[in-house]
C-alpha cells in the first residue's frame, strides 16, 4: 500500500532550553508516522515467523525486534529491510530507520557517565548523528547489522565525553592559573598581592566582570560550590552556566595581561 506522508522531522527546539531532548522529538515523530492517519507499515513476515496479519505498524515492528522470542535472522533481515528502505526511499524511512533505534540508544545514554557541563540534548544529538551517517555507510550485508549502527553511536558520545571532559580541566587550569597571577600582581593602593576575592571585587569596580559573574566565580572557582545547584538556582542550564563562567573568565584573562603589560 502506498503511504503520503509530509516530511516528519523533529520540531526544532529552543536551542537553550534544558527540557529539549532530540531522541523524545525523533520519537514522537516516529510515533506519528507509526498512529496517524494513514499509519506506516512494514511486512510483518520479516520479523514474526506467524504473524497476524500482513502488515504491521513501524511501532510494533520496532517492539518485535527487541523482544527475546525474535530470531537472530528474523533480526538481521528486518534491519536490512529498514536500511535499505532508508537508502533507497528516503523520507518518512530515514526518519524511520534512526528511531529504530531509540530503545536502545536510551538505555545506552543511560549509562553513561556524563560531565555535568555536558548536555544531555548534545549527547543524544551525536548518537543520533553517528547512527544517521552510519546507516548511509554501513555495509547492508554485514552480520548483526543493528550492532554496527549501535557501535558507532557508543563511540561517537565517548569521543564527546573525552573532549568535554579534556576541555573542561583545560578551562580549569586556566582559569585557576589566571586568578593566581591575578593576586600575585602589586595593588596599586597597597603594593602586596591581596586575596582572589579582593581581585574579583577589583575586577567589578574596573567593570572587567559584573556582580553576578564575579559571584558565579567566587562560588564555584573559590567556594567550590556544584554548578548544578547553581543553574538550577539561576533557571539556566548548566551548558549556559559553564559557558557564561568561561565568558567572564576570558575578561580576567585580558584584563591580566593588560595589568602585565603596564607593569
Amino acid at each position: 500500500m502506498h503511504h503520503r506522508h509530509q516530511a516528519h522531522r523533529p520540531a526544532a527546539a529552543h536551542p537553550h532550553s534544558a527540557a529539549r531532548s532530540p531522541l523524545g522529538e525523533l520519537e514522537q515523530a516516529f510515533l506519528t508516522l507509526a498512529h496517524g492517519v494513514e499509519p506506516l507499515t512494514f511486512p510483518a513476515h520479516l520479523v514474526c515467523d506467524a504473524p497476524d496479519r500482513a502488515m504491521w505498524p513501524v511501532d510494533r515492528v520496532r517492539t518485535q525486534l527487541a523482544h527475546p522470542s525474535t530470531r537472530a535472522e528474523l533480526r538481521e533481515q528486518t534491519w536490512r529491510e529498514v536500511v535499505r528502505r532508508a537508502r533507497e526511499l528516503g523520507e518518512p524511512w530515514d526518519v524511520v530507520a534512526v528511531a529504530m533505534t531509540v530503545p536502545v540508544l536510551r538505555r545506552m545514554l543511560a549509562r553513561l557517565a556524563r560531565p555535568t557541563h555536558l548536555e544531555r540534548a548534545e549527547v543524544e544529538q551525536e548518537a543520533l548523528a553517528a547512527v544517521a551517517t552510519a546507516m548511509r555507510t554501513v555495509d547492508p550485508g554485514a552480520e548483526q547489522l543493528d550492532r554496527e549502527l549501535f557501535s558507532a553511536a557508543d563511540r561517537a558520545v565517548h569521543r564527546l565525553v573525552y573532549a568535554a571532559r579534556r576541555r573542561a580541566s583545560r578551562e580549569a587550569g586556566q582559569a585557576a592559573e589566571h586568578l593566581d597571577r591575578l593576586c600575585s600582581l602589586p595593588q596599586p593602593d597597597h603594593g602586596e598581592p591581596v586575596d582572589e576575592f579582593t581581585v574579583l571585587a577589583r575586577a567589578v569596580q574596573a567593570r572587567v566582570v559584573d556582580v553576578a559573574e564575579a559571584r558565579l566565580i567566587a562560588r564555584t572557582r573559590l567556594g567550590g560550590e556544584s554548578m548544578s545547584c547553581l543553574a538550577a538556582e539561576r533557571g539556566v542550564s548548566v551548558r549556559q552556566l559553564y559557558r557564561h563562567r568561561s565568558a567572564a573568565e576570558q575578561h580576567l584573562a585580558a584584563h591580566l595581561r593588560h595589568l602585565l603589560r603596564e607593569q
